[in-house]
């Protein structure tokens, strides 16, 4: 397999150390790390096979010689920087969601749509963390029963907001565990022992960005056919998003046919069974690379209905090692 010399954009945030520490345990044909972030991180180091590589700053001329560019910028750096990146020659692979709904973009996730890679002129969007592992999820069932309509809630972990968020909920708890006042700045309310039923910012149809997100991508990657509604709500977990999921499909497909499925589908791992309480939860699949499916029943309320619990790594597979698969699959298809 081929060697390339690959930049981590971000590389001392959450998802960017996520990203090199997944390049080193899925031993990616490396021939050169290059860690990069803002002038602050500058002379800072990131530990990769053992040695500590030296952070520079992502500027004009730091993607010069570069193969692979892994973005885990915000959307305005990354508007600045992948358009420089890919005139310097490397092919950007872009975490935020400043691409995701560009038609000259491909967003891929690569057990439901690799093949859209090979149209990309320069820049690849990785989508949202939880429209990743819903779709990793329903692609199986949808390529063999039709999926027609989704009705989704996700319970969607705090490092999804990033270290800011991280910290506020530590913060919360160390306060409430002392007796002092429990406050609040990343949030519009506290989170600790709370839900909120809002993810980013309203529009003005009341759903909300993160909502809208998994409409539109589900139709850019899978099929514009499929309705999908909404409702994405942060919960007080630190690290890996849940889903519960409803669908009703255009042919009837039985509990045991979609266990039969997922056992068998790339990326998925099948965690069901109630007479055993055997469930995924966020807490024992973090760090995981799957994709765990469980709580599978039949929606007896509607033909053809289906309902499903789907949790992931929101830091690794809904960020992260989507990005490195991305990366993986651009070599595999010798499109680097």
């Amino acid at each position: 397999m081929k060697q390339c010399k690959v930049a981590v954009v971000g590389a001392m945030g959450v998802v960017g150390s996520e990203m090199i520490k997944t390049l080193e345990q899925r031993k990616f044909p490396l021939s050169e790390l290059v860690p990069l972030d803002t002038s602050e991180n500058e002379g800072k180091s990131v530990k990769f096979n053992g040695k500590d590589v030296p952070v520079q700053v992502a500027k004009k001329g730091a993607f010069v010689g570069i193969d692979i560019a892994i973005f885990s910028a915000g959307a305005g750096a990354s508007k600045v920087l992948a358009p420089m990146a890919v005139e310097e020659g490397a092919i950007v692979v872009d975490n935020s969601s400043e691409w995701r709904m560009n038609p000259e973009v491909p967003l891929v996730i690569p057990e439901v749509n690799k093949e859209a890679l090979r149209e990309h002129k320069g820049i690849i969007a990785n989508p949202n963390c939880s429209t990743i592992q819903m779709l990793v999820a329903l692609k199986p069932l949808h390529d063999l029963f039709k999926i027609k309509r989704v009705v989704v809630s996700t319970y969607q972990a705090i490092s999804g907001g990033g270290g800011p968020a991280i910290a506020e909920m530590a913060n919360q708890a160390k306060c409430w565990a002392e007796g002092s006042p429990v406050t609040h700045t990343v949030y519009p309310k506290q989170i600790m022992f709370n839900v909120l039923p809002q993810i980013d910012i309203f529009l003005e149809d009341g759903y909300t960005k993160e909502e809208m997100k998994m409409v539109h991508e589900t139709h850019k990657i899978m099929d514009p056919e499929v309705l999908v509604c909404p409702t994405a709500v942060r919960v007080p977990v630190f690290r890996g998003h849940s889903e519960s999921i409803n669908i009703e499909m255009e042919k009837p497909c039985t509990v045991a046919q979609a266990r039969d499925i997922f056992s068998k589908a790339a990326g998925i791992t099948l965690v069901d069974d109630f007479t055993k309480l055997e469930y995924p939860t966020p807490l024992e699949m973090e760090g995981q690379d799957d994709v765990f499916v469980g709580r599978l029943r039949e929606d007896k309320s509607v033909t053809n209905g289906l309902n499903l619990w789907v949790v992931a790594d929101n830091v690794r597979k809904g960020a992260a090692l989507n990005a490195v698969q991305i990366a993986e699959t651009l070599i595999s298809l010798e499109l680097v």
